[in-house]
C-alpha cells in the first residue's frame, strides 16, 4: 500500500495511543489527533504502543507491539505463532476466552444499534472444546515458496509457515500436512470427519484419504465430498441444528424453504418435523452439494432439490410456511430477502456467520412486517473475530 499520510501518520510509525472499544473484524478503536486507528493485538483500556501499518485519507491500521498498562483480560497466547507479524489466522489468542465471549456479545449489539437501529439483547453461547482450541475441521492452507504449509499474514500475500495450529482438531496436526514438501502448488485442502476421516487434496485433486466423508450429527448420517461445504466447527452441526429445530416452530405438513442448504444439514431434521405431508424445498447453487444432497435424499420424494440461485429459484417456490436461510458471510441481500418477504412465511429462521450483513437484513425484515423473536450469539470460531448467530423472524 502507498505510504500515504494523515495528521503526521506514515506506515511503520510508532505511536503511544489509548485503546478504545473493540470493533468488528477483529480490531480495537484509538484515536490519535482525532483520526481513527484500527488497533490488532490490543484489548479495550490498555495503554500500547502502535506500529502503524496502513494509512488512507480517512483512517489508519496498526498492530500493538508493545503493552505499556496490560488488560486484566490478557493472556499468554497458546500459538507460538499468534501476534504482530505473525500468522494471520487468529485475532483473539492474547484474550481470555471469558473475555472473547464478552467482546463478541458487545460486537453483535453494536452492529444491530448502528444499521437495524434497534437494541437488542442477544443470548450468547459456547460450545466445546471450553478452551478454544482445536475445533476446527477444515482448512485450506496456503504453501510458501520453500514448499512448507502455513496461512498467509495478516492482509498479505505472505505465507506464514506453521508447523501445527492450535485451532486446528488433532487429526490435522498429527497428520504430515506441516513435515512433506509442496512445492508446485499455491494451496493444500484438509477435511476431517465426524468419524476422524482425514482426505488432503491440492490443486482440487484428491492426494490422500476417502472419496467421501461421513459425517454423524444425532441420527442423521451425511456422507458427503470432501469438497461440499461444512460447517468448520466439529460441534457447530449439532448446535446448529438443536438451535434451529427449536425455535422454527415446524408442524407437520408445513412446506419449508432450505436456502443456500448446501448437502442438507437442516433438511433431514426438518423432513421428520413436517412428516410425509409436508414438503421440503431445497435451495443450493454449489454443484458438488446438489450432487451429495441428491443421494442423501433420493428415497425422499417430498424433498425438492432446486440447483440455482437462491434469488432465481425462490421465484418458482409458493405456498410457504417457513423459510431458512444461512447465506454466506455477505447475507442475503435486499433482492433475496424481498423476494422472502413477498412469500408471507410465517417464520424466518436466519442463520448468519456476520454481525453485520445480519442486522441489514434484520432492518428489511423489521420494516416490512416481521418481527426479530430470538438472537443467539454462538462462539463457533473461538480465538478469530468471527461470530455464528442464529435469528428467528414471525410475521405481525
Amino acid at each position: 500500500m502507498p505510504n500515504k499520510t494523515v495528521s503526521g501518520l506514515s506506515v511503520g510509525q510508532l505511536v503511544t495511543l489509548e485503546i478504545g472499544p473493540v470493533a468488528h473484524g477483529g480490531h480495537f478503536i484509538a484515536r490519535y489527533n482525532g483520526n481513527v486507528i484500527f488497533v490488532r493485538h490490543a484489548i479495550t483500556g490498555e495503554k500500547a504502543v502502535v506500529r502503524i501499518t496502513s494509512v488512507t485519507s480517512k483512517l489508519a491500521h496498526g498492530d500493538a507491539i508493545e503493552i505499556l498498562s496490560g488488560s486484566q483480560d490478557r493472556v499468554l497466547p497458546q500459538c507460538e505463532y499468534a501476534g504482530p507479524d505473525g500468522c494471520g489466522g487468529c485475532d483473539f489468542q492474547h484474550i481470555s476466552m471469558e473475555a472473547q465471549r464478552i467482546l463478541k456479545k458487545f460486537i453483535i449489539q453494536d452492529q444491530f444499534k448502528r444499521i437495524a437501529k434497534i437494541d437488542i439483547e442477544p443470548e450468547f453461547i459456547h460450545v466445546e472444546p471450553e478452551n478454544g482450541l482445536h475445533w476446527r475441521t477444515r482448512f485450506d492452507f496456503a504453501i510458501s515458496s520453500n514448499g512448507k504449509a502455513g496461512l498467509f499474514s495478516y492482509k498479505t500475500k505472505e505465507v506464514y509457515e506453521i508447523d501445527k495450529c492450535m485451532i486446528a482438531v488433532h487429526k490435522i496436526n498429527e497428520s504430515d500436512l506441516f513435515t512433506r514438501s509442496w512445492k508446485g502448488f499455491e494451496r493444500v485442502e484438509v477435511s476431517v470427519s465426524s468419524l476422524d476421516e482425514i482426505h488432503i487434496r491440492r490443486a482440487g485433486r484428491s492426494i490422500s484419504g476417502p472419496s467421501q466423508l461421513h459425517q454423524i450429527v444425532e441420527e442423521e448420517q451425511y456422507i458427503i465430498s470432501p469438497n461440499s461445504f461444512w460447517q468448520s466447527h466439529l460441534n457447530a452441526p449439532q448446535t446448529l441444528v438443536g438451535l434451529v429445530m427449536k425455535y422454527m416452530d415446524l408442524k407437520p405438513g408445513d412446506r419449508v424453504c432450505d436456502l443456500y442448504g448446501g448437502v442438507g444439514l437442516f433438511t433431514a431434521p426438518i423432513l421428520k418435523k413436517v412428516e410425509e405431508i409436508g414438503e421440503v424445498h431445497l435451495v443450493e447453487s454449489d454443484r458438488r452439494c446438489i450432487q451429495d444432497a441428491k443421494k442423501i435424499f433420493r428415497k425422499n420424494r417430498n424433498v425438492i432439490i432446486h440447483s440455482g440461485k437462491v434469488e432465481e429459484k425462490l421465484s418458482n417456490i409458493n405456498d410457504i410456511d417457513i423459510v431458512l436461510l444461512d447465506p454466506p458471510r455477505n447475507g442475503a441481500g435486499k433482492g433475496v430477502i424481498s423476494k422472502i418477504i413477498s412469500k408471507q412465511p410465517r417464520t424466518i429462521m436466519y442463520i448468519s456467520c456476520d454481525p453485520a450483513s445480519l442486522a441489514r437484513d434484520t432492518k428489511l425484515l423489521i420494516d416490512h412486517s416481521y418481527s426479530l423473536d430470538k438472537i443467539i450469539g454462538i462462539d463457533l470460531f473461538p480465538m478469530t473475530h468471527h461470530i455464528e448467530c442464529v435469528s428467528s423472524f414471525r410475521r405481525k
